[in-house]
């Protein structure tokens, strides 16, 4: 199959606008897709040229086609807490989110959820994401087997918690470290699925958990690892207190070995430079999540200010579902673009797809599999339509520049501006 569109794949992060080096930009272009992965990329001219004579050519001009959308942090037991009132995220955690999640220790509970999920994602156009799970098995044993169902690459993990939550959504120090041993021989590489070792965070995480975690790090080292650190005041203040020895929340992770390149740190706002340094060092990575940190005034991510530091910081972005207002990568870019506004800063167009596709490609490690549009890569595909709505239609009469509308989409655009999202080769939101 070729998929004929205007084709945007990037190579690194663009500068400024004015960066054309950063990126691919086909005008007329074509994607040969062969058995699941992007076998040619180019000018609809010469992809057609070399693709067998009787190839199926899907055109989808005037729309452009994307690298599918990547997020790097959301809760999967939260679809029903999204939009939940509440003042803080202590306060938000204990009344919605701890109540809700309970319900995943039943199977079918979590598998109708689990459909509901996946549906959503293919909606918005997000071809892979990074999820938490519940404490309970069965909740991840629901996330896996959907996402092998519907054959997309998929990172998600069991939550680990044995304190500072409801007895019946806490586990122990072993059971823990058993049930998570028991998702990685059961899921790790099976499909296109990605295991997640899965601390929530340091509150809810005694000493002897920690423990355990670290020794699931230690004997999967190729596992990512993901938890929660600095959203809030509170919770930082908790947290410290819980660990009286640590220098800082970061040490507390620090201490049991857990920093390391595949380490997604969710928020990761209010950090000191010693943090910073640490963080840096390591090559972990701060998620930003801006429509959550708004939504639970959890403050704004200085998200240029890691970029441009001596010793920059590997950054992803995230809607962090149910926290996070919108399921949509291209409403979560806008609320980092405001949140950089509000901070004196500036956040390009340019450089938002870049961090919802190859970004946070890159900040997973599976640059060479997903973000970009390059030969080699799984066809994990979105094709995006800057008219979608008669506002967006009305405004395209007015953009000349590629930049111009990305910002259109990025601004106005939600799940109705995604045209069709294939994986792996075969169209998705269609056959919902």
């Amino acid at each position: 199959m070729i998929l004929r569109g205007r084709l945007l794949s990037f190579h690194r992060r663009p500068e400024d606008l004015s960066d054309m080096a950063s990126y691919l930009y086909e005008e007329d272009g074509g994607l040969l897709i062969e058995g699941g992965r992007i076998a040619a990329c180019g000018a609809f001219g010469d992809i057609s040229a070399q693709a067998p004579k009787d190839v199926a050519i899907v055109d989808h001009r005037p729309h452009l086609i994307l690298p599918g959308l990547i997020d790097t942090h959301l809760h999967f037991p939260q679809m029903q807490v999204i939009g939940s009132y509440a003042a803080n995220l202590l306060e938000w955690l204990n009344t919605y989110t701890f109540v809700e999640e309970q319900r995943f220790v039943d199977p079918a509970h979590a598998a109708r959820i689990a459909v509901a999920f996946f549906d959503e994602m293919i909606r918005q156009g997000t071809t892979t994401s990074v999820a938490y799970c519940s404490v309970h098995k069965a909740s991840a044993d629901a996330y896996f087997a959907e996402a092998e169902r519907r054959n997309m690459l998929m990172l998600g993990g069991k939550v680990m918690m044995d304190r500072n939550a409801p007895d019946a959504l806490t586990d122990t120090p072993q059971t823990s470290y058993d049930d998570t041993k028991a998702v990685i021989a059961a899921w790790q590489g099976k499909g296109r699925n990605h295991v997640v070792i899965s601390p929530r965070f340091a509150i809810t995480s005694t000493p002897e958990q920690m423990e355990m975690v670290a020794a699931l790090a230690r004997e999967f080292p190729d596992l990512h690892i993901q938890t929660h650190l600095s959203e809030n005041l509170a919770e930082i203040e908790f947290a410290c207190s819980l660990y009286p020895q640590a220098k800082d929340y970061t040490d507390i992770y620090a201490h049991y070995g857990l920093l390391r390149p595949n380490m997604l740190l969710g928020h990761a706002i209010h950090l000191s430079e010693r943090e910073r340094d640490a963080i840096s060092e390591t090559g972990a990575v701060a998620v930003h999540c801006p429509t959550s940190n708004l939504f639970l005034g959890s403050g704004l991510f200085p998200l240029k200010e890691f970029e441009r530091r001596d010793r920059p910081m590997r950054i992803a972005v995230a809607t962090d579902i149910g926290g996070g207002t919108s399921y949509s990568m291209l409403k979560t870019m806008d609320e980092a673009y405001k949140i950089q506004q509000l901070r004196g800063e500036r956040l390009t167009p340019l450089e938002s797809v870049f961090h919802m596709t190859r970004g946070n490609g890159e900040a997973l490690g599976l640059a060479d599999r997903i973000g970009t549009l390059e030969p080699g890569s799984d066809a994990d595909i979105v094709v995006l339509d800057a008219r979608a709505t008669p506002a967006m239609a009305l405004k395209m009469e007015a953009v000349t520049t590629l930049a111009e509308e990305l910002f259109l989409l990025q601004t106005l655009g939600d799940d109705r501006a995604i045209a069709e999202t294939y994986i792996a080769g075969r169209p998705a939101k269609s056959a919902l």
